[in-house]
């Protein structure tokens, strides 16, 4: 007899379980790590701290989650769902509604800054019901614009990681800021002196330093996503021409 198939464990690849607790849905739960995440941070989460903070035992959690990787995809796709997404129906509009969305994305990821360090393991995220509204947005938009619809996946994609990657890399940035006691002007200015002298053989380098200098770190970076995020779409718009 053949091997049976081993089915990747995912909150969204087995059947939700129908043993439903009254006092305890799996909303509730979800609210309450995502509370917990954004408070303390993910090495805080545990299925045993949870479960206090909700009145039960960590074995009525286990009734809608099977473990903490099932609770941690949960939370992800509950972020998903703050993202806003487009809605012009004009297909002339597809630079502004694809930036619109990508800049709510990052402003999501900002606001839960804990995420940094779980996206690379959430393999079966894109499962979950906002994450799965976000791509058919995505693909609409794309479509909608004269993408042909075996690359409207692609650009779509190519978007979210431009987003996630360099918004990922800020909340890391963010959450060690945090750690720091420090503004993230005061942080910056006292870190120069440190990057400025290990910047003294590598002209180019030293010479963006100095011209970062002074400017306020929260709008370089704001700055620096546009620019990148227009350069994307400067290279999507090359295919439309095709």
């Amino acid at each position: 007899m053949a091997a049976q198939e081993k089915v990747i464990q995912s909150v969204w690849t087995r059947p939700r379980s129908s043993r439903e607790q009254p006092v305890l849905s799996r909303e509730q739960i979800v609210s309450e790590a995502l509370r917990l995440l954004d408070t303390d941070g993910i090495d805080a989460l545990s299925m045993r701290k949870l479960g206090t903070r909700l009145g039960a035992g960590a074995t009525s959690l286990y009734r809608h989650v099977a473990n903490k990787d099932e609770l941690i995809e949960l939370a992800v796709d509950e972020i998903y769902g703050e993202v806003e997404l487009p809605h012009s129906d004009d297909p002339a509009n597809w630079r502004t509604d694809t930036a619109h969305c990508a800049h709510s994305l990052r402003r999501t990821i900002l606001g839960h800054s804990w995420i940094a360090s779980v996206f690379g393991e959430m393999g079966m995220s894109h499962l979950g019901p906002n994450s799965m509204r976000l791509s058919e947005a995505l693909l609409t938009l794309f479509i909608r614009a004269g993408f042909p619809p075996a690359e409207a996946g692609p650009a779509g994609s190519t978007v979210v990681a431009y987003v996630t990657g360099t918004a990922t890399t800020e909340a890391a940035w963010l959450t060690a800021l945090a750690r720091s006691g420090k503004t993230e002007q005061e942080w910056v200015e006292s870190m120069y002196p440190a990057a400025e002298q290990a910047a003294q053989d590598y002209p180019h380098v030293r010479e963006d330093y100095a011209g970062q200098r002074g400017k306020d770190p929260a709008t370089m970076r704001e700055e620096n996503f546009e620019y990148g995020l227009q350069r994307v779409l400067d290279g999507l718009e090359t295919r439309l021409a095709h």
